[in-house]
């Protein structure tokens, strides 16, 4: 059985103008020691999964619908005070930016302590010797030292191995780790994201990466759940998703990555158009209007999340049909977008 498991999630925000249905339908798990990474660009409902799975929605955000299970229990029926042992105890959380997240008038070290003793039973002395410890563990130099500074007094990979440290400091079986690397330059972000991979081995933990980074992906994610609208629109094993995407909105991502191996000269490819209104969502598929392969069908209906059979893979996308195979209609849909970028790429190539 899986460590998360995630199905039919709806949560909403009811707003002066009408419902914002953040998150719409959303299903997926997270195996146990496994590093699942959730893409998608800003606004595809990734963090706002997060924060419900969670149990940290602000209101008027709420949940809506459909069921979030955590070895075994169910998060959505737990009262606030299961939920306060579960959070920091079980599944713990990490943030883009760790300056908002950490008390500036506080040591490091007395925080990591109060998340300590709120979930374990362990003296002061005990739980500082603890804390102390799970600094050196994320690589801070001199940690007897560094816990008895504040936050400002620390540089931001610094502070985001504080924010690590805290998290795993009570032993969580999940840690959420959402858009870790954002706020770091590029160095740093190679360190958190291999402290994060090793962590995972050596305490056997389940990691659930939020980014919007594909790079970020490459490096450390067993498996991708790619977002977009508040839906899910492809699932698949890394590699597989990497030299196979399925969905268009997945091959306009993996399509903008820059590559320094590049010769051809063209621009850096960029997806056409922008992520639809929430309150003025389009009747078809959310992603129509922004993809070469659409049909009248795709603006009309609504595709549903399927099954790739053999493959273990989930697309959503009429470009496939109900076996998993791409259509015929959409076979030709696709040679004749592919003779439209060749044409625009002679073109480009002509000026």
């Amino acid at each position: 059985m899986a460590l998360l498991e995630v199905n039919d999630l709806v949560t909403e925000f009811p707003t002066r103008r009408g419902v914002v249905r953040a998150v719409n339908g959303v299903s997926f798990s997270v195996d146990r020691g496994e590093i699942l990474a959730v893409v998608g660009e800003s606004g595809s409902g990734k963090s706002v999964t997060s924060l419900s799975i969670m149990g940290l929605l602000q209101a008027p955000g709420h949940v809506a619908g459909g069921s979030i299970t955590f070895d075994g229990k169910d998060l959505l029926s737990a009262s606030e005070r299961e939920m306060e042992a579960v959070r920091g105890g079980e599944i713990s959380m990490i943030f883009q930016e760790p300056m908002t997240s950490l008390n500036p008038v506080y040591r490091v070290g007395d925080q990591i302590v109060e998340a300590i003793r709120t979930h374990m039973d362990l003296s002061r002395r005990e739980a500082w010797t603890r804390a102390v410890e799970m600094l050196r563990v994320v690589g801070i130099p001199s940690p007897e030292e560094r816990a008895r500074d504040y936050p400002h007094q620390m540089s931001g990979g610094m502070r985001q191995r504080v924010m690590i440290a805290m998290a795993l400091s009570c032993d969580p079986s999940l840690l959420i780790a959402d858009e870790p690397t954002t706020a770091l330059d590029v160095t740093i972000q190679a360190q958190i994201l291999d402290l994060i991979y090793k962590l995972r081995d050596e305490f056997d933990m389940a990691v659930m990466l939020i980014t919007h980074d594909l790079g970020v992906v490459s490096e450390v994610a067993d498996r991708v759940v790619v977002m977009y609208c508040g839906q899910v629109v492809e699932e698949a094993e890394k590699y597989e998703l990497f030299e196979h995407p399925l969905h268009p909105y997945t091959t306009g991502l993996l399509r903008s990555i820059p590559r320094l191996e590049d010769e051809s000269g063209e621009r850096l490819y960029m997806i056409p158009g922008t992520v639809p209104n929430p309150l003025d969502m389009p009747a078809g598929c959310p992603f129509s209007d922004r993809c070469e392969h659409c049909s009248e069908r795709c603006r009309s209906e609504r595709p549903q999340l399927k099954d790739v059979p053999g493959t273990g893979r989930r697309v959503r996308c009429f470009l496939y049909d109900d076996e998993g195979h791409v259509s015929e209609t959409f076979a030709a849909a696709d040679r004749a977008a592919q003779l439209r970028r060749e044409a625009h790429g002679m073109e480009e190539g002509q000026r």
